[in-house]
């Protein structure tokens, strides 16, 4: 279990690295690009050992009305808002309102009955196989850019969903369906609204003025920033959310009110005792694998401090917010511009107050055995995870194997190699066969198996046979697929069409789409069509042409 500081101990810890004289201007630095009144941009806040040595901003928050943006901007917070929202479940739990081992099903009875247990803890740590419900409105053609979605269509797609991405507790996979529904429960078990009782058990007792729920996006929210995407010419368009789900994200907020969040977890000023030991607990799967996911927030470690931190993405606004060496240092960043990076930018923040330089972060494992040139070809190739059926392809360059042809690997020895930034390691092993078979282990993923699969350049009368119209009752959503001067494409009514490229034989990769799978029935009729994405594992489509 991860160790977090009680009030007592938290008194006795003194920051270790004490704040460079220049960290302002390092943080200008990280910030330039956006430090223009012709940008959108960001505001940022970090307190050392609870005292504000910080406060800057950057860019204009509204580039229509020339309005730049202060440290007291309103933005909307992206999923750094699911801490709060587990905040929320956990009050009601200490409470003795429900259990964290709960059926959701119990508050929900729209979810389907799946037959196996899906529990308010699951969805606090991503491991409840729910797929992730804007994922699936996407795939309908209604995603969550292109319609105003409330919690009844979150509801509504749920109930129709006939299959779970994996069994509940087996994996990790992120999804925004798991904190909706809490939100949902939140409202249903206290009987007010989960704005309102967020506001009573939460902003208000801790002082977070200028903090509430983006629960009806129409309303004015004065001081609130406007967000924008860039184009690849540099020009900005604005870019919103429209949708009153919340609960997921949707947090309007400001870096003071985030700064203040972190010093009440420090200090255990929210709910009883144990309140923060609640949130920061690690989810741990039914292999007994711990992964970092806790409670709407990660917990890990930054250059050997120990962090909690989460990052937020919603339409054009991103967010960061980190708590490091027992909350002796917290940063919070709010921007209204997606190309800024919430992660790197975070990570760099934390980089200027800890003292940690590109050398020290660049290090990674020492290699036991420099694999050869000879070696490394002998594992290229294409690879098939053997339960979704997504490809993995492994190149040669310049003697470093590489991963779906831009992703370094870093060799461990000459069959282990680590995909630094993911936390990942592939494992070989030739197990007397031509070609090696993989495993991918992650600490968030459960050991995922691949095995060599080959390549193919499929004739025109094999892509004929796959046309056809392919209906998904759980995507509500039908994909016409033709053959078109040699191309196979897909289309969804109306006016989306994919370019289904082969990878191996039935498999496709459909930018746009997902990884595309054709399954055949006992007469090798093509009968039914699978879409893989992150967040939607196997969403079957059947074809409606009988086969024979």
């Amino acid at each position: 279990m991860y160790f977090f500081a009680l009030p007592a101990l938290l008194a006795s810890l003194a920051f270790a690295t004490p704040a460079p004289p220049d960290a302002g201007e390092q943080v200008d630095e990280i910030f330039a690009e956006w430090n223009s009144v012709q940008s959108p941009g960001c505001a940022v806040g970090v307190e050392v050992d609870q005292r504000r040595v910080l406060s800057r901003s950057y860019g204009m928050s509204e580039l229509e009305h020339n309005i730049p943006i202060t440290p007291d901007t309103i933005f909307e917070a992206g999923s750094v808002s699911k801490q709060f929202t587990a905040a929320a479940i956990q009050l009601l739990a200490m409470d003795g309102k429900l259990s964290l081992d709960d059926d959701v099903r119990k508050f929900v009875p729209e979810v389907p009955d799946y037959a196996e247990t899906i529990t308010l803890r699951h969805m606090l740590n991503h491991t409840s196989g729910l797929r992730d419900w804007g994922s699936v409105a996407y795939l309908s053609g209604w995603g969550r850019y292109e319609r105003s979605h409330t919690h009844a269509h979150v509801l509504d797609i749920v109930s129709r969903q006939s299959q779970l991405n994996f069994m509940p507790g087996t994996e990790y996979s992120y999804s925004n369906t798991g904190y909706n529904l809490l939100a949902i429960i939140v409202a249903r078990v206290s009987g007010m609204s989960f704005a309102e009782f967020s506001k009573r058990r939460i902003f208000e007792p801790l002082g977070m003025d200028n903090t509430q729920w983006r629960d009806n996006y129409r309303r004015i929210v004065p001081g609130r920033s406007a967000a924008y995407s860039a184009n690849d010419d540099g020009v900005f368009t604005i870019d919103r959310p429209i949708e009153h789900v919340h609960g997921n994200g949707g947090l309007l907020t400001t870096i003071g009110d985030l700064l203040i969040w972190n010093r009440a977890l420090a200090n255990e000023r929210l709910g009883k005792p144990g309140f923060a030991e609640r949130m920061y607990t690690q989810g741990r799967l039914t292999s007994g694998r711990q992964i970092k996911y806790a409670s709407g927030v990660s917990v890990s470690s930054f250059n050997g401090v120990p962090s909690v931190t989460h990052t937020g993405a919603t339409s054009g606004y991103r967010a960061f917010l980190g708590s490091y060496g027992n909350g002796s240092l917290s940063i919070a960043m709010l921007c209204n511009v997606s190309n800024a990076n919430p992660g790197k930018l975070g990570n760099q923040i934390a980089s200027v107050y800890l003292g940690v330089n590109d050398a020290e972060e660049a290090q990674s494992s020492p290699t036991k055995g420099a694999p050869s040139r000879r070696q490394l070809a002998a594992l290229s190739g294409l690879y098939r995870d053997t339960l979704t059926g997504e490809p993995l392809r492994i190149t040669v360059k310049d003697g470093q194997l590489l991963a779906d042809n831009n992703t370094p690997l870093q060799a461990v020895s000459s069959t282990e190699f680590e995909i630094l930034e993911a936390e990942q390691r592939l494992v070989f092993d030739s197990n007397g066969d031509d070609r090696p078979r993989l495993t991918r282990l992650s600490g968030d993923y459960e050991i995922r198996h691949y095995e060599p699969v080959a390549s193919v350049t499929p004739t025109a009368n094999a892509l004929q046979a796959l046309e056809g119209e392919y209906y998904s009752a759980d995507a509500e959503a039908t994909l016409t697929v033709a053959l078109e001067e040699g191309q196979l494409v897909a289309r969804r009514r109306p006016d989306s069409e994919f370019a289904l490229e082969p990878v191996y034989e039935d498999g496709f990769d459909a930018d746009g789409l997902g990884f595309v799978r054709f399954y055949r029935n006992d007469n090798s009729f093509p009968a039914e069509l699978s879409i893989y994405g992150s967040r939607v594992y196997d969403m079957r489509f059947q074809r409606r042409t009988d086969g024979k």
